[in-house]
Parts: C-alpha cells; sequence; structure tokens
C-alpha cells in the first residue's frame, strides 16, 4: 500500500483537528464553520472553504478519510502537492455550488408560489430567519415543496464528500482498471465501472429523494453535493486530459 504524501496527510489532520475542536466547542462552531444557506443570516462566505474540514459523526470523517489516504495519495503522487490541492478545493467548491444552486431552485419555487397567494417574499424571510415558519405555508405548497423549502433554508452543509467524490473519479481517469473491493461487495470490480455506478447511485437518491437505507431525504446525505464534486472532478480531468496539461507549471 502506497504511503500517505504530505499534503493528503496535512488535510486529513486539519480535518482531524477540525472534528477534536467541534467535539468540545459544539454547536457554536457548527454555526460559524458550517455552510449554510446563502439566504440564511447565517450564512458567510468563507463557508464555501470552511465547511469541507467539517463532519457530523465519527463515521462521516472516518470514511471521507480513509478514502483521502487510499485515493488522494496516489493522485498527489503522479501530480505534486500543489496541483492535488487545487483539484481537492475545486471539487469541494463545485459540491458546494451544484447542492447549493438545487437548493436554491427549490426554495425560490416554492417561494413564488407563496408570493403569488399574496405571502410578502420580505416577511417569510424574515420569519425564517428569526427561526420562525407561518402554518399557512402547509396551506399552499405541497407536502414536498414545503419540506423542501424549510431544509434548503434550515439544512447546513458539512464535510469533504464532494471533494473526495472528485478525488475517487479522477483515481478511475488514472487508473481505470484498478479493482476496488468494498465490504459489503466481495468481489472486486475496476475503477472504471465502480466509480460511474457509484455516482449514478447518488444521482438517483438526490433526484428521488431517497435514502440508500429506505425512507426519504436522503438520510441526512447531501446527494447533490456528491454528485457536483465527481461532475467537477471529471471536466477537471476532462480538460487538463484534452489539453496536455503540463504538471512542470505546478512545481
Amino acid at each position: 500500500m502506497m504511503n500517505v504524501t504530505e499534503t493528503v496527510k496535512q488535510l486529513i489532520i486539519i480535518n482531524i483537528l477540525f472534528f477534536i475542536g467541534t467535539q468540545f466547542v459544539g454547536e457554536p462552531a457548527y454555526k460559524i464553520l458550517a455552510m449554510f444557506f446563502p439566504e440564511n443570516s447565517d450564512f458567510q462566505a468563507w463557508q464555501l472553504i470552511s465547511h469541507m474540514f467539517m463532519h457530523g459523526g465519527l463515521m462521516h470523517i472516518f470514511f471521507n478519510m480513509f478514502a483521502l489516504f487510499s485515493f488522494g495519495s496516489a493522485l498527489e503522487h503522479f501530480w505534486g502537492g500543489r496541483k492535488f490541492l487545487f483539484f481537492y478545493i475545486s471539487c469541494g467548491l463545485g459540491a458546494a455550488f451544484l447542492h447549493t444552486g438545487i437548493n436554491y431552485y427549490s426554495f425560490n419555487q416554492a417561494l413564488d408560489v407563496l408570493a403569488s397567494s399574496g405571502f410578502a417574499e420580505n416577511e417569510v424571510l424574515q420569519l425564517l430567519n428569526q427561526g420562525k415558519m407561518n402554518t399557512q405555508w402547509q396551506e399552499v405548497l405541497t407536502v414536498s415543496q414545503f419540506q423542501n423549502f424549510m431544509s434548503a433554508f434550515t439544512g447546513v452543509m458539512v464535510g469533504a464528500s464532494g471533494a473526495i467524490y472528485g478525488v475517487i473519479v479522477a483515481f478511475a481517469f488514472m487508473f481505470p482498471n484498478a479493482e476496488l473491493s468494498l465490504l459489503f461487495i466481495p468481489i472486486p470490480i475496476k475503477a472504471k465501472y465502480f466509480v460511474p455506478g457509484l455516482v449514478l447511485i447518488d444521482l438517483y437518491l438526490g433526484v428521488s429523494g431517497n435514502s440508500i437505507f429506505g425512507g426519504s431525504g436522503g438520510g441526512g446525505i447531501a446527494h447533490f453535493a456528491h454528485v457536483g464534486g465527481a461532475l467537477c472532478g471529471f471536466l477537471i480531468m476532462w480538460y487538463w486530459k484534452k489539453n496536455q496539461f503540463n504538471d512542470n507549471r505546478w512545481n
């Protein structure tokens, strides 16, 4: 197994330090560093970056850091630290933009319905930012519209998953025939089949609103963030391959 590379090691350390710190600070840390919906008064520009280093639980950070170690070190070994860090952060931003864009569409679609029913938009936003809601909204919106409306505004985005999905896509680009094994699938699967399948599952779960464990809401997983990170990773890799990107410029 390849040893951990320097940039990957530093990213893992930073993520662990953030995680330990939030265990002591608690909710105030998430309020400052997790990514909020842009219309939410708790949103800050730095959250576009800081949310990548926040995690919701021990298993969340464990699987993300294990994937970063497993796939990221191989990429940094060939790319170098600066190029890998650029790619990693770019995919994390791509995840945030797609996730927020989907939420923004859902939120404003419901907001337009409320406005057409006589509710003033500024008053709706004011109530939401006060942590309140008007029960009459449920009489105007469908159940799914109301759920998407409220979850878009109140939900927060945390985790390196979007960046990790981009890293996994890049790994499949560079090592398409590498065989990957999963705990629940004992048969090795080539990366060129495994990664597209993983992204398609997330896309389905995001569109359907289902969780892989059943039910609705995606089990708290931002599936479109995963798709956004994967899409950003694919586009960057496609561009670099098409233009025969020169690695020397990163030295």
